[in-house]
């Protein structure tokens, strides 16, 4: 018999008992649907098999482990769906491109049809291979025999990514006959996907999953047109230059000319920022330019070039952030945990926003808050201002989107810019790249260069800068005038030499340390690039340093 220590309970269990046994055995104290297990400090999947005397926990739904665990396996159930109903080819060259809010978009080969009857037979697949209890099978091949069995199958996007693998070992997961690479963890059986949808959406279909928060709920699928095609055109960009996966982005490290690819992106990246300032300039009686996004965009940078791009069009540009109408700390709201809440729309003083900005507006003289982080106290420093009929104000910060922000503000008198880094690149066809995982590294490697922070520290408030993010940013990005998807295709292979070696700071001993771990792993798809090339008004720069904005 077996020791296994779960939360000090202690339980004798025969070798070779599996996780998923075990985690029947203690379901009933835990919130929701066990996804994986912690043993002796390693994630292990439920299939697992216990073979020593082991300490234990487990991760649910509602854990970000567990969540991407329940997103991998439905992705790949999707997948086997779609093979059993309209064939091999049609499933490995379908396409996992982006999530827009709880829907995932997969595009599908032009021999799929698109409608509401070909998303129910794959819906109905699904269904079929859920209720049948179908296990997942997970076996280790020798990296020559994975690549000979992907390029059996017509699979290029796997063997070009195990080209550059490093291990000499790779995990493939089966289940009836069809056989994928999932870079992270699997749920045991296919009965444990319970809840999803099937939406034809497009060029393909919107495969609905819960969220973390509600992970035994499915949400109305809701239309994000703008958000949308700002993404569809980034992947659009990225097919045309040929660069769709890790694989194809270390090719041209390799291969190609990094210093064209640089060039060729910041230019378009000029040309769309240069097209944004002709629309303001256009409109004739735009006086703020309001611009928001989550953390990490690079709005600092943005606000910069776009300031400059407006300059060259005869305007007078002048920055203000919204961080400097922050109420004293003492009268800083709370959150549910009694921690001060800096992220919502109270934590700023929007009446005095309103007031200076109307004043302004009328003509006068205003002298403008700075707010001293320090201290946490709003001063006064002789910072005024007066608009003149050129001048215009380019004001950054989360809420600037909220019209509860700028409520006294004329319609006309305002343009509002949403911008994020919405990355598009794919680690494979059937395995993407969450832009925050890349806004993470972003800010990680920023963080420490400029305030210190630790990475763990970095991690560890990243779940409560999400939740800031999806309650006071995403809800109004489609009210946006413009959308800038600030993402650059090669960022990751710049980051990668700045992000690892703080990865590796985290102790094992840290409750951030499975996030550093999964990271990690993440960045070893990439080929390491210097950052020598970046111009220095790379957006890039606001992270990894040397910008001459100062960012």
């Amino acid at each position: 018999m077996i020791t296994v220590t779960i939360r000090e309970k202690t339980l004798q269990v025969e070798q070779g008992t599996t996780f998923e046994a075990i985690a029947g055995m203690v379901a009933e104290e835990y919130d929701g649907m066990i996804a994986v297990a912690l043993a002796n400090g390693k994630i292990r999947e439920l299939f697992k098999k216990v073979v020593k005397n082991c300490e234990v926990d487990f991760f649910t739904l509602r854990d970000d482990v567990g969540h991407k665990t329940y997103v991998r396996t439905a992705l790949m159930l999707f997948f086997k769906a779609v093979n059993d109903v309209y064939g091999q080819q049609e499933a490995i060259h379908s396409k996992v491109d982006f999530t827009i809010g709880r829907g995932t978009y997969i595009k599908v080969p032009q021999s799929v049809p698109v409608n509401a009857q070909s998303a129910q037979a794959i819906k109905e697949r699904m269904q079929e291979l859920v209720a049948a209890d179908v296990p997942f099978m997970k076996r280790s091949y020798p990296l020559d025999e994975a690549m000979e069995l992907f390029a059996s199958k017509g699979m290029t996007d796997k063997t070009g990514l195990f080209r550059y693998r490093r291990g000499s070992y790779v995990n493939i997961y089966e289940i009836e006959g069809y056989y994928d690479y999932y870079y992270g963890y699997m749920l045991p059986r296919t009965g444990y996907v319970k809840w999803f949808d099937v939406i034809p959406y497009e060029k393909g279909f919107m495969l609905m999953l819960p969220s973390k928060r509600k992970p035994e709920e499915l949400e109305e699928f809701s239309e994000r047109r703008k958000l949308f095609q700002t993404l569809e055109k980034a992947d659009l960009w990225g097919e045309k230059i040929g660069i769709q996966t890790a694989a194809g982005l270390n090719d041209e490290i390799c291969f190609g000319s990094m210093n064209d690819l640089i060039l060729i992106q910041e230019a378009d990246q000029e040309r769309r920022i240069g097209e944004i300032a002709k629309d303001i300039v256009s409109r004739g009686n735009v006086k703020f330019v309001m611009i928001a996004g989550p953390s990490s965009s690079g709005k600092t940078t943005f606000s910069h070039r776009l300031s400059i791009q407006l300059r060259t069009m005869g305007k007078k540009p002048h920055p203000i952030a919204l961080d400097d109408y922050f109420i004293n700390r003492d009268r800083t709201p709370r959150d549910e945990n009694g921690n001060m809440n800096f992220e919502c729309l109270e934590a700023l003083d929007v009446d005095l926003f309103n007031q200076d900005m109307t004043r302004l507006l009328a003509g006068e003289t205003v002298e403008l808050p700075t707010y001293n982080f320090k201290t946490g106290q709003r001063e006064y420093r002789g910072n005024t201002k007066k608009l003149g009929q050129d001048d215009i104000l380019v004001i950054e910060g989360i809420h600037g989107l909220n019209p509860k922000m700028s409520y006294a503000l004329p319609d006309e008198s305002k343009y509002k810019v949403y911008i994020s880094a919405l990355t598009t690149l794919n680690i494979d066809v059937h395995n993407r790249i969450p832009t925050t995982d890349g806004r993470l590294l972003r800010r990680m490697v920023r963080d420490n260069r400029t305030r210190g922070t630790n990475p763990q520290g970095t991690i560890r408030m990243w779940p409560s800068v999400r939740r800031g993010e999806e309650e006071n940013i995403f809800p109004f990005q489609e009210d946006a005038d413009a959308m800038f998807n600030s993402a650059l295709i090669y960022e990751l292979a710049v980051l990668k030499p700045y992000a690892e070696p703080l990865l590796y700071q985290v102790p094992k001993d840290s409750p951030e340390y499975y996030e550093a771990k999964r990271l990690l792993k993440f960045l070893e798809y990439f080929l390491s690039m210097p950052s020598e090339s970046l111009p220095t008004h790379s957006i890039c720069r606001e992270f990894v340093g040397g910008s001459c904005f100062n960012a």
